[in-house]
């Protein structure tokens, strides 16, 4: 072996062994909270900590679905998160393609202008969000969960940049057979860009099934709140039993985690081609 192929074997051993490391790392809380939902309450607070229960408490996920209305949560989380990623990814389709494939006076300035938006913190629009809700009269209700988080600026721009990869001879050629704009939008743009959909769907769905600080200032019912908020309360109310409160938390992550893995081929071409021109 030359000395070339040796340094290079020697720095893409060091980086598998780092990254190695940081995926075991990344993934070691997670375990935990696998392992803890099956343990025993001794278990749970045993020092040191037992990673390997003797025998998995299965009862411990029917003990902790009974002492909350977690039925509920999942419904609302399930809902919210269904409507406001699909109700946003069809908004979000229609900005997207009008700045990649249409001109218009100020297209430029005007999209400028929106991806200067996400520099403007939350916390900042979270009052005038708040006043305008209770004027509305939404507090407690499904409009207030859904529709101010059904626009996103990051999925416009994830799609304009994935629009814009698509040849505009492909527009040509379909004005020749008399297409017109939703059609080519419906018929050749958005079959193409399945990745990049299934993409957005993923992100906008994640980010609103992890909702917590809007979601628990918009709602007061018990019955309106979602499986963060739940969570929440349900750890003031359990205290001190963590095997409950893991797997509690077992049961949260299991919709996204199963999303991910029915999406993950199209998540990843998506994430890979976006940009790409």
């Amino acid at each position: 072996m030359t000395t070339n192929a040796v340094k290079i074997g020697m720095v893409r051993g060091v980086s598998y062994i780092i990254l190695i490391s940081g995926s075991i790392f990344m993934i070691l809380p997670f375990i935990w909270m696998v392992s803890t939902s099956f343990k025993t309450f001794a278990e749970a607070l045993a020092m040191p900590p037992v990673w390997i229960p003797e025998r998995l408490m299965w009862h411990n996920f029917v003990d902790g679905w009974v002492m909350a209305p977690f039925a509920r949560f999942f419904i609302n989380s399930v809902v919210i998160a269904v409507a406001t990623a699909g109700g946003g990814v069809i908004l979000s389709v229609l900005a997207a393609y009008a700045f990649a494939k249409m001109n218009f006076f100020g297209k430029n300035v005007v999209f400028m202008m929106l991806i200067g938006t996400m520099m403007i913190p939350g916390m900042v629009l979270l009052v005038p969000n708040f006043l305008t809700i209770i004027k509305l009269g939404w507090i407690d209700t499904y409009q207030a969960l859904i529709i101010p988080w059904l626009a996103s600026v990051f999925v416009i721009f994830l799609l304009r940049q994935f629009f814009m990869s698509i040849p505009n001879e492909l527009w040509d050629s379909a004005q020749i057979d008399g297409c017109g704009r939703f059609q080519f939008l419906w018929r050749f743009i958005v079959p193409l860009s399945k990745p990049a959909l299934f993409t957005a769907f993923l992100l906008r769905f994640i980010g609103s099934w992890n909702a917590f600080l809007w979601v628990l200032i918009m709602t007061n019912r018990e019955e309106m709140r979602t499986v963060p908020v739940g969570l929440a309360l349900f750890a003031q109310e359990a205290g001190i039993e963590y095997q409950l409160m893991m797997a509690m938390s077992t049961l949260a992550i299991i919709p996204i985690l199963l999303l991910f893995l029915a999406c993950q081929r199209q998540f990843i071409e998506g994430m890979a081609r976006t940009g790409i021109k």
